[in-house]
């Protein structure tokens, strides 16, 4: 597991491209048969990438629970939310099975012991991204469809940013503890996410962005509102983006992202805008 810790704003500012894609950003997310996952002391999120191809892969596959989460399973003391970017695969969650098409969602709840993760076909296999936060109760493990997500349509084709954010682990949705989760698809000819760009104090965010095209790219862009810096991503790369950071994305083409956040609260609008011409 790869360990993340905090940084300060105050040091971000004379970070180095290397030093900041070191800090920040997450890639090679999918390797056959193997969990990749990295631990962000930002409030604690974890980040998965698990790619099943010959085998059942359990959640905690090459992860010493005990010396990162000091708990006797991975979910003992933790919830999670996982999005299937891939071909057909399926969860099984204490011996009850979920299968997940192309962008379908399931959110686990806390406590859930034994879970693992299968694809349907080798030569298509399942990408299952998770993202999973502290939680102190537990609610119901739920299968969430695309068609089950709260569709939110945003922005406009004049400022290049028209989108639909489809709101899947969400109080409008479901109940969780502290999870939220979504899918936001950039309409052909948007390439801006996230603008007017904000922070949030009360929670932070990760970033994965999928659907990028081959050859091109998203700039991610972060940092204090009046120090902003960026970080160039390619498809299925992940970011870490803390309370005090900015959060945008502008790429070369149309792409999609799944958004999670954990911290304080679960108010999506909870939000502290930016104007744009307020950036530096």
């Amino acid at each position: 597991m790869d360990i993340r810790y905090s940084a300060s704003p105050n040091d971000v500012k004379r970070y180095t491209t290397e030093e900041l894609r070191r800090e920040f950003l997450i890639t090679d997310l999918y390797v056959p048969d193997t969990v990749q996952a990295t631990y962000s002391h930002v409030d604690r999120m974890v980040v998965m990438g698990i790619m099943p191809v010959h085998e059942e892969v359990p959640i905690d596959k090459g992860i010493d629970v005990w010396a990162n989460f000091g708990t006797n399973f991975f979910l003992e003391r933790r919830e999670a939310g996982v999005f299937n970017l891939g071909g057909k695969g399926h969860i099984v969650v204490d011996g009850e099975r979920y299968d997940l098409g192309y962008e379908d969602c399931l959110y686990i709840t806390k406590g859930a012991k034994n879970v693992t993760f299968g694809s349907e076909d080798a030569a298509a296999p399942a990408k299952f991204y998770l993202a999973s936060t502290p939680a102190h109760t537990s609610y119901k493990t739920t299968f969430l469809s695309f068609e089950n997500a709260n569709h939110r349509p945003c922005g406009e084709a004049e400022n290049a940013n028209k989108r639909v954010i489809n709101q899947f682990i969400h109080p409008d949705v479901l109940q969780t503890c502290q999870l939220s989760m979504g899918l936001t698809q950039l309409a052909p000819g948007s390439v801006w996410n996230t603008m007017p760009s904000h922070t949030h104090e009360r929670r932070m965010e990760v970033y994965t962005y999928f659907e990028i095209p081959q050859d091109q790219v998203v700039m991610h862009f972060m940092g204090q509102p009046q120090q902003t810096r960026h970080i160039v991503m390619q498809n299925f790369d992940a970011v870490i983006s803390p309370s005090w950071s900015i959060h945008s994305g502008c790429g070369t083409s149309s792409y999609t992202f799944i958004w999670a956040m954990g911290g304080e609260n679960q108010a999506f609008d909870d939000m502290d805008t930016i104007v744009s011409t307020q950036l530096r």
